[in-house]
């Protein structure tokens, strides 16, 4: 089960590449899809958030193995879908994150700070 997720956040299209951000959108769709089928990521989530006044207004959480999602971030397609993403979308950032069990391996660390 996948313990570790790359959370790929942004706000809107720069205005003017509106239609280069959907193209990106869809080639990223067709990256992503690819590699859960090779086995290389084991899902990926798309999220339009509705309008609500914040700054984040869309991400993909990308879930799989430590060492496969270290191997993705650094493959060349995965780098050139973040360039674009910089360039065509406003707010766009890449957060690593934990999940599942290896939250709960954490605690015994938490636990160790907080001296209980």
């Amino acid at each position: 089960m996948a313990d570790r997720v790359i959370f790929m956040g942004w706000n809107r299209p720069v205005v003017g590449r509106e239609k280069q951000a959907m193209q990106l959108f869809q080639k990223a769709t067709a990256y992503y899809s690819k590699l859960k089928t090779e086995g290389k990521i084991e899902s990926f989530e798309s999220v339009f958030l509705m309008p609500h006044g914040g700054d984040l207004n869309g991400f993909t959480l990308i879930r799989g193995d430590a060492n496969k999602l270290a191997a993705f971030h650094d493959e060349p397609t995965a780098v050139e879908l973040r360039m674009e993403a910089s360039y065509c979308l406003e707010g766009y950032g890449v957060i690593t994150g934990i999940t599942g069990e290896a939250i709960t391996n954490r605690f015994p660390q938490w636990l160790k700070l907080i001296g209980s």
